[in-house]
């Protein structure tokens, strides 16, 4: 299993069969699966709509095929140790690439932000992966005008090198690029 501690959180990469769980019975099934306080995530639909997209059509695809490498391919569930609640999920895009890059991303249920969960996720997130010697950089890409998300990125040393104009589920959105490069 999976899981990395920081001062207030739990990161847990969902395996193969906790992805199925979520996608066929549910969140609340799978919340109750891992043995958490079932929360009602409150995301915004474009966060919702990309989650259930990355379920679907990434993470229980891409756990069934490196299976021995899932958690570069999962969801990492954010679980607030104090309340043993899900808030929140951050990932990477798979193990890195040819050139040692890989991308994150991640949200964080609304009554929790603002209180530097996602910072500290982040942080989490980046040691584990540093433990991989062919990763040389992170990407992230944020909506313009999350300035929140560009503030989580910043507090964790990534640096902006560029914007451009995306389209993402139903709406075109203006998109700031992130980069973080990896030293040790």
């Amino acid at each position: 299993m999976s899981i990395i501690h920081t001062s207030r959180l739990r990161l847990q990469a969902l395996k193969h069969d906790d992805l199925l769980i979520w996608h066929r019975q549910g969140r609340e099934e799978l919340e109750k699966h891992l043995g958490l306080i079932p929360s009602s995530w409150q995301i915004e639909p474009f966060f919702e709509a990309e989650t259930l997209e990355a379920l679907e059509h990434f993470w229980i695809p891409m756990a069934q095929i490196f299976p021995w490498d899932f958690a570069w391919y999962s969801n990492w569930e954010i679980i607030l140790e104090e309340e043993n609640r899900s808030i929140g999920g951050i990932g990477y895009s798979g193990l890195p690439d040819d050139n040692g890059c890989t991308m994150v991303g991640y949200f964080i249920d609304m009554p929790y932000r603002n209180k530097g969960y996602a910072s500290e996720a982040l942080q989490g997130l980046i040691d584990w992966a540093k433990q991989d010697t062919a990763l040389i950089q992170i990407l992230a890409d944020t909506p313009i005008d999350n300035i929140s998300s560009g503030k989580v990125l910043e507090k964790n040393s990534f640096q902006q090198f560029g914007e451009i104009e995306e389209v993402e589920h139903i709406e075109t959105i203006l998109v700031r690029h992130w980069k973080l490069n990896i030293s040790r």
